[in-house]
């Protein structure tokens, strides 16, 4: 380890240098409890997992002056579309971007300034109390409602599908 020039050294000492960990003979196994071999387990419940999803929480911020709320409180809207924009990110196997987030709150009729009534009786039934943890499953449900191949557009066909009917985004 390097030293401060200020610490005595004996110039008699050999000096150190780097030197590699020793070679495995076999290459490293998930055998200890608790690994888990293989993929990424799949299943209901498990969601979609991918890298720095807490970002969309930071991107979330940008968009709370455009929502257009309802009855519903800010929180359980973020919460629940932060979890959809996740969602997509994690399909396409990258952390969350501004677009997810517009899909998610596009979606769910949060950036429109008069969504249809039965989206927002829908959305009136669903999330309220989603951002508490206890309510996972709730949040879990605004999740899977939104359809894997609904997501896997890019973000203008599925802003322009939503103009056009939130029914095909949505499976109710």
């Amino acid at each position: 380890m390097a030293a401060p020039d200020y610490v005595p050294t004996d110039p008699t000492q050999k000096v150190r240098t780097y030197s590699s960990p020793p070679s495995r003979n076999r290459s490293w196994m998930a055998d200890r409890p608790g690994d888990l071999p293989g993929e990424q387990p799949t299943g209901e419940g498990f969601g979609v997992p991918g890298p720095d999803q807490g970002y969309a929480l930071k991107l979330a911020r940008l968009f709370l002056d455009q929502l257009n709320l309802g009855a519903l409180d800010v929180d359980d809207v973020v919460a629940g579309c932060v979890a959809v924009a996740c969602k997509r990110s994690g399909l396409f196997g990258r952390a969350p971007i501004v677009h997810d987030l517009r899909v998610a709150f596009t979606t769910w009729g949060f950036l429109d300034e008069s969504p249809d009534s039965e989206l927002v009786e829908l959305r009136e039934r669903l999330f309220p109390e989603v951002a508490s943890s206890h309510h996972y499953r709730e949040r879990r449900e605004i999740v899977d409602l939104v359809p894997n191949d609904a997501l896997q557009r890019p973000h203008a066909e599925i802003i322009a599908d939503y103009q056009t009917g939130w029914r095909q985004l949505i499976q109710t």
